[in-house]
C-alpha cells in the first residue's frame, strides 16, 4: 500500500483470507515488471483512476498496478483451471480473487463491481497458452514491454493518423524511457518525420546507441540547440521545466504538444501560460478503441504483433540487447526497485523483473 500523497510511503499489508465465490478464481501472481510506467500510474493515479483498479478500502492509500504473469491456484469458473498461467494487470503481491466473467479461448475479464467503469483493456487477462504473441522464453520481455509497446504503438498510430499536425519533426522527451525508444523505434520505421530524442547526460549516450533517434539533446541543450522547425512534442516526462523550455524555444512553430507520462514524478506540472499550443493528455486506449473499430479486433492484433515482432530484434539482439533483464525476489527486492525507481537511478538499459515471494 502507497501512500498517494506521498509514493515514498508504503508498507506491507496482509489482507484477510478470501474464500471463493461461484465463478471466482484465486491467482498467484508469478513475476511481475516494475519500470518507470508503474511511477507514471503512482503519479497520475487520481486523474487517470490507476488507483481504482485495486482498492485498498483507505482513500488515503492505493495498490501500484503492474503488468506480469501469474497461475491459478484455485478455481470455481468453468473454462478456468487450475495451473492455466495468464498475462495481466496485478497489483503489487502475491497474489488475488478475480471474478472471471466472459471466459474464452483466449482468456477472460475480471467482472467485479469496482472495474465496472474503468477501461476494459486493463480488465483483460490473456491465456498464455492461446496468446499468439506469447513465447516462454521472452516472458521477462513480454512482461517489461508489451504495455510500454502497445502505447508506443498507439501514440506512432495516434500521430500518423492526424498527418503529424503537419509537423517535420516529432521531440520527445524522457528519451531513455521504454515507451519513449518503443515510438522513436515505430516512428523511424515509417521514415516520415525528423525525430529527436531529450534526455539527460547521464542517459545521452545510451539513447544515442539505440540508433532510432535522428538526433539525441540533453535538456540544457534545449534552449540553444533544438531545431526551430514545425513539431509535434510528445512528453514522456512530465517535467514542468522541460516541458517550458520545449514550449519557448519553439512557440508557434510548436504544432502540437502531446502529454504521456510523468518519469519526471516529482517535477510535474502545468501547460499554462506557456508559448504555443495548451498540452493534451494521451490516453492510449481511446486511441486502441478507434483502431479496433477501424481495423476490427484480428486487425489490431496482427498490427500491433507485426510492430512487436520487429521491435523484439533489436531488444534481444545478442551482442548489444536494447534491454538487460535484472530479477528479484522477496519484499526488499521490490522495496529497493521501486525506491530506485522514484530516485531516477535504475538504469536505462535495465528491466526489472520482480516477485514478491
Amino acid at each position: 500500500m502507497v501512500e498517494r500523497n506521498d509514493l515514498r510511503a508504503f508498507q506491507w499489508v496482509e489482507s484477510p483470507a478470501t474464500a471463493l465465490n461461484d465463478g471466482d478464481v484465486r491467482m498467484r501472481i508469478d513475476t511481475f515488471a516494475l519500470t518507470s510506467n508503474n511511477i507514471t500510474y503512482a503519479a497520475l493515479g487520481d486523474v487517470m483512476n490507476y488507483w481504482q483498479f485495486f482498492p485498498t478500502g483507505d482513500t488515503a492509500t492505493g495498490c501500484v498496478p503492474v503488468w506480469g504473469f501469474a497461475s491459478v491456484v484455485e478455481s470455481r469458473c468453468p473454462g478456468v483451471d487450475v495451473g492455466e498461467r495468464f498475462y495481466g494487470y496485478w497489483p503489487i503481491g502475491d497474489e488475488i480473487v478475480l471474478q472471471a466473467t466472459g471466459v474464452h479461448p483466449g482468456g477472460f475479464t475480471d467482472g467485479a463491481q469496482h472495474r465496472q467503469s474503468l477501461h476494459p483493456i486493463y480488465n483483460q487477462y490473456v491465456r498464455c497458452s492461446a496468446d499468439p504473441g506469447y513465447r516462454a522464453d521472452r516472458e521477462a520481455q513480454q512482461a517489461l514491454l508489451r504495455p510500454l509497446f502497445a502505447t508506443s504503438f498507439l501514440i506512432d498510430d495516434f500521430l500518423m493518423d492526424n498527418g503529424f499536425f503537419g509537423a517535420s519533426t516529432v521531440v520527445m522527451s524522457s528519451a531513455s524511457s521504454k515507451t519513449a525508444y518503443g515510438t522513436a523505434f515505430c516512428l523511424t520505421r515509417r521514415q516520415a518525420v525528423t525525430v529527436v530524442g531529450l534526455t539527460s547526460p547521464a542517459n545521452a549516450e545510451f539513447t544515442r546507441a539505440l540508433s532510432c533517434y535522428d538526433d539525441v539533446l540533453c535538456y540544457d541543450d534545449i534552449a540553444t540547440a533544438l531545431p526551430e522547425t514545425a513539431s509535434v512534442y510528445v512528453d514522456f516526462s512530465g517535467d514542468a521545466g522541460v516541458r517550458a523550455a520545449v514550449h519557448r524555444r519553439l512557440g508557434d512553430q510548436l504544432a502540437y504538444s502531446c502529454s504521456v507520462g510523468a518519469t519526471h514524478w516529482d517535477a510535474l506540472g502545468g501547460g499554462d501560460d506557456l508559448p504555443g499550443p495548451a498540452p493534451v493528455l494521451f490516453f492510449a486506449p481511446e486511441q486502441a478503441r478507434k483502431r479496433i473499430a477501424d481495423w476490427g479486433p484480428a486487425g489490431f492484433q496482427e498490427q500491433m504483433a507485426a510492430a512487436w515482432t520487429a521491435f523484439m530484434e533489436p531488444v534481444t539482439e545478442a551482442d548489444h540487447p536494447w534491454l538487460t533483464v535484472v530479477t528479484g525476489q522477496a519484499r526488499d527486492a521490490v522495496e529497493r526497485s521501486y525506491t530506485a525507481l522514484l530516485d531516477g537511478t535504475v538504469p536505462a538499459s535495465e528491466g526489472h523483473i520482480l516477485r514478491v515471494d
